[in-house]
C-alpha cells in the first residue's frame, strides 16, 4: 500500500510526487534515501511512496496488444496501477540498488509492462518513437555495494543509472537529478554526505 504525505500550503500548484523503492529492502541505503527525499517533498507537495517488491506485478508476454497507445491487456495488477500514477505525476522519485549493472528484475518488469505509456510506435516501418511523457522530471537514487571509482563502471551502478535513462527517456521525462552511492556497506559512516546529496537535488522542488 502507498504511504501519502499531507499537501503543505504553499504558494503555487503543489506538484504530484511519485516515489518508487525498487529495493527489497525497506531499510536499505537506496530505500532510507528515497525516503528521505519522500519526507523533504511531502512538506510541500502531494507525494506517495511505493515499494516496488509489494506490488503484484505480472511480467510483459510480448503480445503487443498494447501498441501503439493502450494500456496492458493483461489482468489488472500493479503494472496498472503505478502506470497511472506515473501518468499522473510531476516529479518521479526511483531509488535502486544495482543487481549485474542494471536494476532490480520487479522494477524492469514494472517498467516493460509501460512501454506504451512511455511511448508511441505505430507498428509500420520506418515508424519513429515519440515521447509520450515530456515535461515529467524525475530524481534517481541508486546505490552499489562497489567502492568508488569502481561504481562509475558500466558493469556496476553507472549501468543501473543507464537503463534508468533509457526508460526515462523514452518517454521525455527530464533527469534533474542523480545521487550515486558507492559501497553501500559503509553507509552508516557516510551517511550524512548523502543524506545533504539528497537535500540539494530535491531543493529546486520546495
Amino acid at each position: 500500500m502507498p504511504r501519502r504525505q499531507e499537501v503543505a500550503t504553499t504558494e503555487g500548484r503543489a506538484l504530484k510526487v511519485l516515489v518508487l523503492n525498487g529495493s527489497p529492502r525497506k531499510n536499505g541505503v537506496a530505500a532510507f534515501l528515497a525516503g528521505e527525499a519522500a519526507s523533504l517533498l511531502g512538506e510541500r507537495h502531494d507525494v506517495e511512496v511505493y515499494n516496488v517488491y509489494d506490488l503484484e506485478v505480472r511480467p510483459c508476454i510480448g503480445c503487443l496488444r498494447c501498441r501503439p497507445d493502450k494500456a496492458c491487456v493483461l489482468e489488472r495488477d500493479g503494472g496498472h496501477v503505478i502506470g497511472e500514477k506515473l501518468k499522473e505525476s510531476d516529479l518521479i522519485v526511483i531509488g535502486s540498488p544495482t543487481y549485474w549493472g542494471n536494476i532490480p528484475g520487479p522494477l524492469k518488469t514494472l517498467f516493460d509492462r509501460n512501454v506504451t505509456l512511455f511511448e508511441y510506435v505505430e507498428s509500420r516501418p520506418w515508424s519513429i518513437p515519440k515521447k509520450r511523457l515530456k515535461g515529467k522530471k524525475a530524481i534517481l537514487i541508486v546505490s552499489s555495494a562497489s567502492p568508488y571509482p569502481y561504481n562509475l563502471l558500466p558493469s556496476q551502478s553507472k549501468g543501473a543509472i543507464r537503463a534508468l535513462k533509457t526508460v526515462l527517456g523514452a518517454g521525455g521525462i527530464r533527469i534533474e537529478g542523480i545521487v550515486n552511492v558507492p559501497n553501500a556497506y559503509a553507509f552508516e559512516t557516510r551517511k550524512e554526505k548523502y543524506v545533504e546529496k539528497v537535500r540539494r537535488v530535491v531543493r529546486p522542488f520546495l
